[in-house]
């Protein structure tokens, strides 16, 4: 990934500048740069999930685990898509932690779903995982087990060096001031997530507010 002067990003303050201006100025070059193709291939796989009677399975942690559970809602009940993340099961997710360690937490949890290459998973994380670093290993020894049963991966990350922009299928980087990489990466996470569940290719039915926004 390069640097941030080289992406254009806007990352110093000039002189005047409030520090809101400087975030909402990055908020928009960050737009600007999100790789559409890569948005609307992610659209089209989601989907293909959908009709082959598949399942998504999303995972996170910290804020993508939020993310994750809130994409889970969404995904059922604005597309009709099976999903379900491990996050939402807290004692199952401490138990698994607590008895077998962390990095299995998630691939445990993902056994016990019988897991098949039928299924796809999605991944929210700024680095996307590293076995090397040590950061977040039940991401990656999630990620092993699905290219050992031959799930798809797809992922929304902030870096193209971890293993989920590495064996991903489709998998958008978000490009952000260092500076800032997580809030902006994890703001980006929430907003492409909503794109995808507003998807045309996705999408069988509007949200609440705006069914009655329509009968207005």
């Amino acid at each position: 990934m390069s640097g941030d002067g080289e992406r254009g990003l806007g990352s110093r303050r000039v002189e005047g500048e409030t520090f809101s201006d400087l975030y909402l100025k990055e908020v928009a070059a960050v737009a600007a740069t999100l790789p559409r193709e890569a948005l609307e291939a992610l659209a089209t796989k989601l989907a293909g999930v959908r009709e082959r009677r598949g399942r998504l399975f999303v995972l996170g942690v910290g804020g993508g685990a939020g993310h994750a559970s809130h994409a889970v809602n969404d995904f059922r009940k604005l597309c009709e898509l099976e999903a379900y993340t491990p996050v939402d099961n807290v004692s199952e997710l401490t138990a698994r932690a607590n008895d077998d360690g962390w990095a299995e937490s998630f691939a445990g949890w993902l056994s016990a779903s019988r897991l098949s290459s039928n299924d796809a998973i999605l991944v929210f994380s700024v680095g996307g995982g590293s076995r090397e670093k040590g950061v977040s290993t039940n991401l990656v020894r999630a990620l092993e087990l699905a290219r050992e049963i031959g799930t798809p991966v797809y992922g929304i990350v902030g870096r193209d060096g971890g293993e989920t922009a590495r064996i991903a299928e489709v998998c958008v980087v978000v490009e952000a001031p260092a500076e800032r990489v997580t809030p902006h990466v994890e703001g980006f996470q929430a907003i492409l997530w909503h794109l995808l569940v507003s998807h045309p290719l996705l999408a069988t039915k509007p949200g609440r507010w705006e069914t009655l926004e329509l009968r207005g």
